[in-house]
């Protein structure tokens, strides 16, 4: 099978998975949720075209729980350092040196490691994301490359840092 059918499939499938956690299976929601899924896979194959990695969805399924909970946290750290001021601030820049080349998968961990407490990647260059953190004394490159590490093991293929 070709790596754009296989793309489809899976895609599709999971999109029509969403449909129904989102609206239920009934006969009268099936047809509109197959012309959605549809319409969403044609647009997810056109503007994310399946790549040399594959996405592994046990993993995939394992960092769910993580990301949101990093979210919780992140959310809830913010809020706790903007409403307590006896909390200490540190703010300032790290720079980590990010294993995956620019593109997409760099972005997804740009988007994933934005959700640690206290981390917003603000820049980059070519092996490098540049983080604005709140609290620089904080471990944040030992976080970031756990991080990077989960995400590996979400992609066939992603690159380790040896």
């Amino acid at each position: 099978m070709s790596p754009l059918l296989t793309a489809a499939l899976v895609r599709g499938a999971l999109f029509l998975l969403f449909w129904s956690a989102l609206i239920g299976i009934s006969r009268s929601s099936l047809a509109v949720g197959l012309l959605g899924a549809a319409a969403a896979t044609w647009a997810s194959l056109h503007l994310l075209p399946p790549g040399p990695q594959r996405v592994r969805l046990w993993p995939l399924a394992t960092l769910m729980p993580r990301f949101l909970w990093q979210s919780l946290r992140a959310g809830w750290d913010v809020a706790r350092r903007a409403f307590d001021p006896r909390l200490p601030l540190r703010p300032g820049f790290v720079v980590f040196p990010c294993a995956h080349p620019p593109g997409h998968l760099r972005n997804t961990f740009a988007t994933i490691s934005s959700l640690m407490p206290g981390t917003l990647p603000c820049g980059e260059s070519d092996g490098e994301i540049v983080f604005h953190c709140l609290d620089v004394g904080q471990p944040i490159l030992e976080q970031l490359a756990a991080e990077e590490k989960v995400l590996a093991r979400v992609l066939d293929g992603a690159p380790d840092h040896g």
